[in-house]
């Protein structure tokens, strides 16, 4: 076992800039991805070495992984790419980080969490945007109301998108949403709750929507009823319910394959300055079956800044060997105030929160 880090699929748009952030931290990470010719010419211009590498092959990819302690798994839809890689690295020895945010993947990952320990392994996903931020406010706000049963979940500003993020929404779209009920997940129709929620500007409508933490949240704080929701413009959400009917054609090979093109062909990314003026508000809120409740809101920097910057430093500190073994998220890892240590990113209470009275189940 070596000391080296690899991060597969750097070459990507969240995954370039989580290789660049690397190597300006003093790291020296391994590149790896499967077309040959971009992994060299970035390769080139970092100055790192290079692995091209299939993940249709087990144990060649075993055999690839056994000098690597640590994969970082940038390559999105993750429903392709996190499977090969993790049991990959189950067989080697190596630890197995990711920056999904796909709840299928990520209870698959969890459900591995025996055979990590068995191995020695960390298995470390979400360490991106998706699930930093809201698995450390969910874990923070348990410790405001340990006795809590209730977590919601909102974020206001998802408005930068990289063709694999679209790619990843693509493959959501049969499904709609997700919640968790009494432990368990549940798939529910697109804009199945509206809220109107406060960031700290006022109130803004909001949709419930399959975002990770319906599957981290939960092994983070131990509450079995999780919502999350994301801002929509009021037109938007009538839209979501009218298109209801369609879910089921939007899983099917071709519209999937055509939507995946699409995502290819328009989506390059935010811009460095697109990045640099994007913010993202999330709120969360606690209840437990008393009524208690507690909430708290965080403000960051763009969706993509902060996934190079808390992905690289997730990866570093399982490098040191600061994490444990077996099935973590970011929160259990490193603290529900791990988010508050990267720049831009600012935590605050709620003192008095209101009931909404629009709540309403659709």
């Amino acid at each position: 076992m070596g000391d080296e880090l690899l991060i597969y699929g750097s070459y990507g748009y969240a995954g370039a800039l989580i290789a660049r952030r690397a190597v300006d931290e003093g790291l020296s990470p391994v590149l790896a991805g499967r077309n040959a010719e971009r992994i060299e010419e970035q390769a080139l211009e970092l100055g790192c070495e290079h692995r091209v590498l299939s993940l249709e092959h087990p144990e060649v990819l075993e055999r690839a992984l056994e000098d690597v302690s640590v994969v970082l798994n940038c390559a999105g839809p993750f429903s392709s790419t996190a499977e090969p890689l993790y049991s990959a690295c189950l067989h080697a020895g190596t630890d197995y980080l990711d920056i999904t945010g796909e709840i299928d993947v990520l209870e698959a990952i969890a459900e591995r969490d025996r055979d990590a320990e068995t191995a020695g392994v960390t298995l470390l996903p979400g360490t991106g945007f998706d699930v930093v931020p809201t698995d450390c406010l969910a874990g923070y706000l348990e410790t405001r109301l340990p006795s809590a049963t209730r977590l919601t979940l909102a974020i206001d500003g998802l408005g930068t998108f990289s063709p694999g993020t679209i790619k990843a929404i693509v493959e959501e779209l049969p499904r709609s949403g997700a919640i968790r009920e009494d432990g368990a997940i549940r798939t529910v129709p697109a804009a199945w709750r509206t809220r109107r929620l406060d960031f700290g500007q006022g109130p803004k409508p909001a949709v419930t929507v399959p975002w990770g933490d319906v599957s981290t949240a939960y092994y983070a704080t131990g509450i079995p009823n999780i919502e999350v929701y994301a801002t929509v413009p009021e037109p938007a959400i009538e839209l979501m319910r009218r298109t209801r009917p369609l879910a089921p054609a939007f899983g099917t090979r071709p519209v999937q394959w055509a939507l995946k093109r699409l995502a290819d062909a328009a989506f390059s990314g935010p811009t460095a300055e697109e990045r640099a003026q994007s913010v993202t508000r999330i709120r969360g809120e606690v209840e437990n079956d008393d009524g208690e409740r507690a909430a708290a809101r965080l403000l960051t920097p763009d969706t993509y800044e902060l996934t190079a910057h808390t992905a690289v430093e997730a990866a570093r500190r399982t490098l040191e060997g600061e994490v444990g073994t077996g099935f973590q998220t970011p929160a259990t890892a490193f603290g529900p105030d791990f988010v508050l240590e990267f720049d831009g990113v600012e935590r605050e209470d709620v003192e008095e929160i209101e009931r909404d009275p629009t709540d309403a189940d659709r």
